[in-house]
């Protein structure tokens, strides 16, 4: 069976932002584990993009009403036939531990690195490519000197109070990614378009495609419809819409 390679596309700006901090906090993670200065600083660039998104808009805020929308729907199929309830009971825990997290900080997420003063002196550079030189920032060059444990610990206090953000977006994509189960869908001549229910409004589109292809999804969307284009990569050249019809798999994600 071929490996298939997942897209996602979100409905709202809401699941938009919950993404983008996901990507930036697997990133961060990821980096944080190296040895090298230089994984340190991929780590501070994406932690700095995360400080960013997170103080243009109440994340905080954002969260706990998800977490307590969710709970809320959970709640209501627990006497519906067919429900596992010791699963049911595990996710509402879950919920209920995520929501406790968040109201345990006693500011926004990110507020540690937002006020340290090393990381403003990095971020007022990151705008002028090739800004953070040691030329640039020689306290920041200075920094990165130090002994990977030292440079880690720093790194896992400005985290600290991002952790329970990044259990609460964790759990709320899980929930929406499972919430419905894939299905065969084909796009005519490479093109797909549906109407979506507008009583149970879908928070995300996923369409799943063999990775060893040439094709890739280009998904637009709202509310009420979305549509797909399937482009076909060409050497040396700008993608071309498919002239073929697709199969692919797709999941309509409301929770």
């Amino acid at each position: 069976m071929s490996q298939k390679l997942v897209y996602e596309h979100p409905l709202n700006e809401r699941v938009r932002t919950f993404l983008r901090l996901e990507h930036l906090f697997a990133k961060t993670e990821h980096f944080l584990a190296g040895e090298e200065p230089l994984e340190t600083r991929v780590a501070i660039e994406a932690l700095l993009d995360i400080v960013t998104i997170t103080g243009r808009a109440d994340v905080k805020a954002e969260l706990l009403r998800e977490l307590d929308r969710h709970g809320a729907s959970l709640n209501r199929i627990r006497s519906q036939a067919g429900v596992h309830m010791p699963t049911l009971d595990r996710i509402l825990a879950e919920l209920g531990e995520a929501v406790g997290a968040l109201h345990g900080l006693p500011g926004q997420i990110g507020q540690c690195a937002r006020d340290d003063d090393l990381l403003k002196a990095v971020a007022q550079r990151t705008a002028i490519p090739g800004g953070q030189c040691s030329f640039d920032l020689p306290l920041y060059h200075r920094w990165l000197a130090q002994p990977v444990a030292a440079r880690r610990a720093r790194l896992d206090a400005w985290m600290a109070d991002m952790r329970p953000a990044v259990e609460a977006i964790g759990l709320i994509l899980s929930l929406t990614r499972t919430s419905a189960s894939p299905r065969p869908a084909m796009a005519p001549l490479g093109f797909f378009q549906e109407a979506l229910d507008a009583q149970a409004p879908a928070q995300m589109i996923r369409v799943a495609l063999d990775a060893e292809g040439r094709l890739y999804p280009e998904i637009s969307g709202h509310k009420n419809r979305f549509s797909i284009r399937f482009m076909e990569v060409v050497d040396g050249g700008r993608p071309v819409q498919s002239r073929e019809d697709v199969a692919f798999g797709l999941t309509c994600c409301a929770f």
